[in-house]
C-alpha cells in the first residue's frame, strides 16, 4: 500500500475537505461582516467556523460510518475531538484573551513610557463556542455529502 492510497480513503478525504472548506469560506465571511478582503485569513488561526473542529467533526462522523458507531475506532475519533474542541474553546481561547490584556498593558505603557519595540500578540487563538458548533455542524454535513458522494 502506497502513501497515495491514502486518498482514497473517504473519512480522510472528507475530513481534509471539510477543513480546507471551512478555511476558504472565512474569506467572504470576513468580507460580509467587515466588508475588507483579509487574505491572511486563509492561513490564520481563529474564526467562523472553526476548521479544527470541522475536521475532528468531519472524521468522527466518517469513522462512526464506516467503521461502525459502537466500534473502537469510533470510541477513539470520538474521544480525539472531543480533547481537540476542547482545546480550542478552553485553553487556546484563554491564551488570546491573555494576548489581549498584555496588548492593553503594552498600550498603557506606550502613551507614558515609549517601549523600543510594540509588537502586537495575536489575540484570536482560539474559538468561541459558535466558531466551534459552527465547524462541528459544517464538518458534518460535509463528511455526510462526501461520504454518499464517494460511494458512488
Amino acid at each position: 500500500m502506497a502513501l497515495w492510497d491514502a486518498f482514497h480513503n473517504p473519512v480522510l478525504l472528507s475530513a481534509l475537505t471539510a477543513w480546507a472548506l471551512a478555511q476558504i469560506i472565512k474569506l467572504p465571511l470576513e468580507v460580509v461582516c467587515r466588508r475588507r478582503w483579509n487574505w491572511a485569513i486563509l492561513f490564520s488561526t481563529g474564526g467562523m467556523p472553526s476548521s479544527h473542529a470541522a475536521l475532528v467533526a468531519a472524521m468522527t462522523i466518517g469513522v462512526g460510518l464506516s467503521a461502525g458507531f459502537e466500534s473502537a475506532l469510533f470510541a477513539l475519533a470520538f474521544s480525539l475531538a472531543m480533547v481537540v474542541l476542547y482545546d480550542a474553546t478552553g485553553i487556546r481561547r484563554h491564551a488570546g484573551e491573555h494576548a489581549r490584556l498584555i496588548n492593553q498593558m503594552i498600550d498603557d505603557l506606550v502613551r507614558g513610557h515609549p517601549l523600543k519595540e510594540n509588537k502586537e500578540l495575536k489575540e484570536a487563538l482560539g474559538h468561541t463556542p459558535l466558531e466551534v458548533g459552527g465547524g462541528v455542524v459544517f464538518g458534518i454535513i460535509v463528511t455526510l455529502i462526501m461520504m454518499n458522494w464517494l460511494a458512488r
